[in-house]
Parts: C-alpha cells; sequence; structure tokens
C-alpha cells in the first residue's frame, strides 16, 4: 500500500474503509489511515473539489470555501463585480428619470443628469458606515416604490386616462384581475398577479441592494467621490441656468422628486375633496320636489336609458373607425324614420375615459361629476336624487334594470330606485361569454322583451339597461341573428368559437380600432331593430356612451365626448329639447353642443317639466 516517508505501518484495529474518491484525493486519504482513524464521510472529497486544497467539512467550513471562490479566481470575480455594479447603477439611473405614461419612453429621457442622484451621493458621503447603509437601503426602497407607482400611472393612463391614485384606486386592482380572468382565462389572470406580486419584491429588495452597494463603492475612494459630485453638481446648476436640452428634453432632471411631489398632491387633493364633494352631493335642485311635479310631460310614456359600452366620440370620427359606424349610424336613422320614429343627437364629456363605465352610469343619472371612486360611494350612500328614482318617486311608473355585467350582489340597486335588477345570471342565457361580456346585446334586450317590455302591466315602464357587446377587448365581436332563433342564446356557440381570440388585438392598434367599431355597429344595431321590432307610439328611448375606449383605439389625448340621442314617435317628446340645438338623427354634427354629462339631469327634468325645489345642505 502506497504510503508518503517512513510512516507505513497500520494499527492493528484498522479497518480499511472503501472510500471513492478521486485520484487527488489519495494522498488525503493516506494520511488518515496512517494515524489509524477511520475517514468520516462528510469529509470524502466531493466531486470537482480542487486538488491540493482543505476539502470543507462542516456548513461553516462549507460557507468559507464558497466565499473563498474569490480568492480561488479574482479575474471572474473582478468582472462578475464590475458587472454587478454597473447593473445597479443603471438600474437606478433607469429609476430616477424613468418617465410615468408609455409615450414617453423614448431614448431622450434617459440623457438626462438627475438631481436625486448627486443629493443621494452627497448624503452618503458625509454619513458613518451604519447610518450610511441604513439611509441607502431606504432610498432604494423608496425609489423602487416610485417605480411601481410610475409603472401603475403608465397603466392607468393608457387604460382610464389618468394617473393611479394611492388613496382611492388599490380596489380597481381586483377589478383588473377579474377583467383578464373574464378575457383571457384564469389560468393567464392567475400567472400575471403572481407576476405582478413578484415583479413589485424584486424591485424592492433588488433597487435597496443597488444602492447600497452603489453607496459602497462611493465611501472606497471619499476624495474622489467627492470631487465627481462636485462636478456633477455645477454640471446640473449650469445645465439647469442655461436650459440646456437633448433633443428637445432638459439635461438637468429631477424627475423622482417631481413624481413624489405629484403623488402626494394627488393624496392631499383627494382627502380635501373627499369633505367637499361630501357637502356638495347634499345640496339637489330637485331634492324637495314632490313626486307629483317630477316629469309630468312623460307620463304614459315607456322611457328606456340605455348606456352602450365605450360608445365614443372616435367612433365617428377617427378615419379608421367612423366610415363603418357612420353608415350603420345613416342606415339605423333611416330604418327609424320608416317605423316612425324621429331622433336628436348630442354630445355629453364624460366624467370617466376608458374603464370604470360605472362612474359615467352616476354621473348621467345623478347630476353630479363622479370621476373617482371616493365620490362614487359617497353618492351611492347618500339620499341625492337620481333621475331613474325621480321616475319611481311620482308613483306613476315601474323601474327596473337590465345588468348583464353585474355578476354578484348590487347595493346600488337602492339608490337608483330600481324595482327589480336582472343581473347576469337572472335573464336565462345558456350560450357562451364573449370575452368579458356575459351575454350578446341582441340577446340581452330580447330577454328584456321577454321578461319585463313584453308583459302587461298597470303602469308605463322605465328602465336602464347596460349593454356589453362593445366592451373592451373588443374580441369576439358577436353578429345579428334571426330575432325569432335567439332562444337561450346557445345559437351564438359557433359565432363565438369563430371569433377572434383576445389575445390578437393587446397590442395592435390597428386591429383593436377595427374590432372595435364592429362593436359599437353590432350594439347600435341590435338597439335600433330591437326598438323597430318592439317599440311602441309610447315608447322613448336615450341612448348614449359611457366613456371612450382606451388610448390605443381613441389615440393620445381624445377627448371625452361621448354620443347622446333621443328617439320617440311622438313628435312632442323632441319637441320638448328644441331649445337644445341637437342634431337630427342618431350622429351628431362635430359642432353640436356638448355638455358636461354630470348636467344631463337637471336638463332632462327641466325639459319634461319638472318644477325645481332644492334642498340645503
Amino acid at each position: 500500500m502506497p504510503c508518503f516517508g517512513p510512516t507505513s505501518a497500520v494499527s492493528p484495529g484498522f479497518v480499511r474503509k472503501d472510500l471513492r474518491v478521486s485520484a487527488e484525493a489519495t494522498a488525503a486519504t493516506e494520511t488518515t489511515e496512517a494515524t489509524g482513524d477511520a475517514v468520516p464521510e462528510e469529509h470524502a472529497v466531493p466531486d470537482g473539489a480542487v486538488p491540493g486544497e482543505k476539502t470543507p467539512g462542516t456548513l461553516k467550513a462549507r460557507l468559507a470555501h464558497w466565499r473563498s471562490w474569490r480568492t480561488r479566481h479574482p479575474a471572474a470575480a473582478r468582472a462578475l463585480s464590475w458587472t454587478t455594479t454597473g447593473l445597479a447603477a443603471v438600474l437606478v439611473y433607469g429609476a430616477l428619470v424613468l418617465p410615468n405614461t408609455v409615450n414617453a419612453l423614448q431614448y431622450n429621457r434617459f440623457t438626462r443628469l438627475p438631481a436625486e442622484a448627486i443629493v443621494g451621493a452627497v448624503l452618503v458621503l458625509a454619513l458613518p458606515r451604519r447610518p450610511r447603509v441604513v439611509v441607502a437601503a431606504a432610498c432604494g426602497t423608496l425609489l423602487g416604490a416610485l417605480t411601481v407607482l410610475n409603472l401603475l400611472d403608465m397603466g392607468f393612463i393608457e387604460y382610464l386616462g389618468r394617473g393611479f391614485n394611492l388613496v382611492l384606486d388599490w380596489g380597481l386592482l381586483d377589478d383588473a384581475q377579474a377583467y383578464v380572468e373574464d378575457s383571457m382565462g384564469r389560468a393567464t389572470a392567475l400567472g400575471a398577479a403572481v407576476g405582478a406580486v413578484v415583479l413589485v419584491v424584486l424591485l424592492l429588495v433588488v433597487m435597496a441592494l443597488a444602492t447600497v452597494r452603489l453607496s459602497n463603492l462611493l465611501v472606497r475612494d471619499t476624495r474622489t467621490a467627492t470631487r465627481a459630485t462636485l462636478v456633477a453638481g455645477t454640471v446640473w446648476i449650469t445645465c439647469s441656468s442655461l436650459g440646456l436640452q437633448v433633443n428637445g428634453m432638459p439635461i438637468a432632471s429631477d424627475r423622482a422628486g417631481w413624481a413624489l411631489k405629484v403623488q402626494a398632491r394627488r393624496v392631499q387633493e383627494t382627502l380635501r375633496d373627499e369633505a367637499a364633494f361630501a357637502k356638495e352631493a347634499k345640496a339637489d335642485t330637485f331634492g324637495n320636489t314632490p313626486g307629483g311635479e317630477l316629469l309630468p310631460d312623460l307620463r304614459g310614456k315607456d322611457v328606456i336609458f340605455t348606456f352602450i359600452e365605450s360608445y365614443g366620440r372616435s367612433a365617428l370620427e377617427d378615419p379608421e373607425i367612423a366610415p363603418g359606424v357612420d353608415q350603420t349610424l345613416d342606415a339605423s336613422t333611416e330604418a327609424l324614420e320608416k317605423a316612425g320614429y324621429r331622433a336628436k343627437s348630442g354630445w355629453m364629456t364624460s366624467a370617466t375615459y376608458g374603464g370604470s363605465s360605472w362612474l359615467g352610469h352616476s354621473t348621467t343619472m345623478s347630476g353630479l361629476w363622479i370621476d373617482n371612486q371616493q365620490r362614487y360611494r359617497t353618492v351611492m350612500s347618500s339620499d341625492h336624487l337620481s333621475l331613474t328614482k325621480a321616475f319611481g318617486k311620482t308613483g306613476a311608473w315601474d323601474t327596473v334594470g337590465i345588468m348583464p355585467g353585474v355578476q354578484k350582489g348590487w347595493p346600488e340597486q337602492e339608490y337608483y330606485g330600481l324595482d327589480k335588477v336582472y343581473n347576469a345570471f337572472q335573464l336565462g342565457y345558456k350560450g357562451p361569454k364573449f370575452s368579458w361580456s356575459t351575454m350578446p346585446d341582441q340577446y340581452t334586450l330580447e330577454a328584456f322583451q321577454r321578461l319585463v317590455h313584453g308583459k302587461k302591466r298597470d303602469k308605463p315602464l322605465m328602465s336602464e339597461i347596460i349593454l356589453t357587446s362593445s366592451h373592451q377587448p373588443w374580441a369576439p365581436v358577436p353578429k345579428l341573428v334571426d330575432w325569432d332563433e335567439l332562444g337561450d342564446g346557445s345559437v351564438f356557440g359557433p359565432i363565438q368559437k369563430a371569433g377572434v381570440d383576445p389575445s390578437e388585438l393587446l397590442t395592435d392598434s390597428d386591429r383593436s380600432k377595427e374590432e372595435y367599431g364592429k362593436s359599437i355597429q353590432y350594439s347600435v344595431t341590435s338597439l335600433t331593430q330591437w326598438l323597430e321590432r318592439y317599440g311602441t307610439d309610447d315608447t322613448v328611448l336615450v341612448f348614449l356612451g359611457d366613456h371612450q375606449p382606451i388610448a390605443r383605439v381613441s389615440g393620445a389625448g381624445a377627448s371625452r365626448d361621448v354620443p347622446v340621442s333621443i328617439v320617440a314617435k311622438d313628435p312632442k317628446v323632441l319637441d320638448k329639447i328644441a331649445a337644445w340645438n341637437w342634431t337630427d338623427g342618431l350622429k351628431p354634427a362635430k359642432d353640436a353642443p356638448v355638455w358636461k354629462m354630470s348636467s344631463f339631469r337637471d336638463r332632462f327634468l327641466t325639459a319634461y317639466g319638472s318644477t325645481p325645489r332644492p334642498s340645503k345642505d
């Protein structure tokens, strides 16, 4: 048996252990044998160990061995260190100058000198080690949180036309997940939710680690770092004073500080608005008007208020969308005239954009400007008179709501004063969903006729109907079928299967516009065909959009205007609104009057004979 040196004898009690070791570990094994001790299994040299090195045994030794890789591989360690530092610098710099809109993601936004980085460097250089690490980590976490808010702003501006509100908008994230699940499936929604949570945690942790790493780099050579910071500060002040720019963007940046100021101002304004709006909601022009003095000029009429999802001004004016929609409106106007109906149309500016349809509905019906969730909750819990409740207050109408988009409890029914509400599960639909929309509009209207409008009753009917087929993502879009073949909706199965997959439209503006236009044509045609088929001499139809479609369709900076039309056979109904100067037909002229949506309730009540008797706050 080979051995080292003269010590070759083996003690009698030794039993040789059959170890599977590499050839490079033989020397260590034989040395142990010479002492007469068995080789513990945990001391066996693992595969891949470096020849001639002491092999770690305990966990502590193994960790020490792992940490020593920098000594064993100095070139790789230096490369990794500089790469990590570079990535940390890029991450922090990017976060400091990151804009909060998708359209602003251009290279000139990343050629700026952030003032926050200079201030941070000064602070780091002035602090002792422990406070420095704590401050650096805290600043990094704050920067990570600011990045999350900027990303949320991008999404909210893209889809809702406004920034994210720290106080009010957390609940909308649940609605967003529900929308993704309805449109893309449960697996996609769950994956998106998990991915979002992981991304947020990673941003907070990695940004904190990055700022700590950069602070450590600065203090390695405080003299050089101080000089560099002074130079950077001088350059920033010079560029700011002279207004120097690169491709139209100022070199001197305070983007992160400005973003924090914006978020703080939003919070402050939200808290201030809460009290002011609660007071505003208590004052009501018709709050004390008796039922007998409300809407006397519509007595005996079946009045139907219908909201068409995402029916905005872009549908009538965008050159890629308007031709098809205009043709549908012209054809529908002509068909209604043949059936004895006349129409007048105008514009209203919605309180919301791209989504949050309930804000548009409540603004129209309450006469209050409800542009956020806080205002919505305030109104829903108030006794402010809604337009729909005004009909019920008279005692002259039965009131009903047709809400195919409602899939859970809807306490708002009380505020709207609706005697009965039919939700998505009470309309008898057995066909497939069309992405977010639970059922096609044609079926919704036929169910309304079967369950409510077609039945005999002692009183006329006031109805509020929400049509959802034109809800994003506008795929697949239903097609009209013979009204007599609607049945329980199963007829739409093959149509849904043959339709466009929603994922095909997510990043394609042209396809989105095309399908959006088709959905508006479908909804308008379904509604006007229903009126031709089931309307009577006493039917009065009011229909409007709740908001514009998202920016991918309506374009950046689009107005918030939506079309509104009133249709009736009785000429006296339209004569009452002659002073409004609306356009004849279903298509409002470009220069037709534009009102705030919150003005509609009072104008409508006044036009049809209601007497104002204000309530005071």
